[in-house]
């Protein structure tokens, strides 16, 4: 095997290796937010597998979708999920405020 061939196989061994560590480390993460960061974290490891297995225009629909699309529709889903809790409290201490 040439020399370059055998980098090649360490820098996919090291690449696997690192998208599993990532991928482990996203659902071993309770912290919704962390979560989050975490997963964009691995889109971009993700597209430099893909990019490294020589798909670039796989990386790169990686990169934009598993990077940027998917955290930023979960971080706003989040944050409307928290303005709805907040709003639906905020009513009912009102309701409880009249009643007394």
């Amino acid at each position: 095997m040439s020399n370059r061939g055998s980098d090649m196989l360490i820098l996919q061994i090291a690449i696997f290796i690192f998208v599993g560590i990532t991928g482990t480390a996203v659902v071993l993460t309770r912290d919704v937010r962390s979560q989050v960061i975490g997963l964009s974290f691995y889109g971009l490891i993700l597209a430099m597998m893909f990019f490294i297995y020589q798909a670039p225009d796989v990386a790169l629909s990686q990169i934009v979708i598993g990077a940027v699309a998917l955290p930023l529709m979960f971080m706003l889903a989040i944050a409307k999920i928290r303005r709805n809790e907040h709003q639906r409290k905020e009513l009912k201490d009102k309701q409880e405020h009249k009643a007394a």
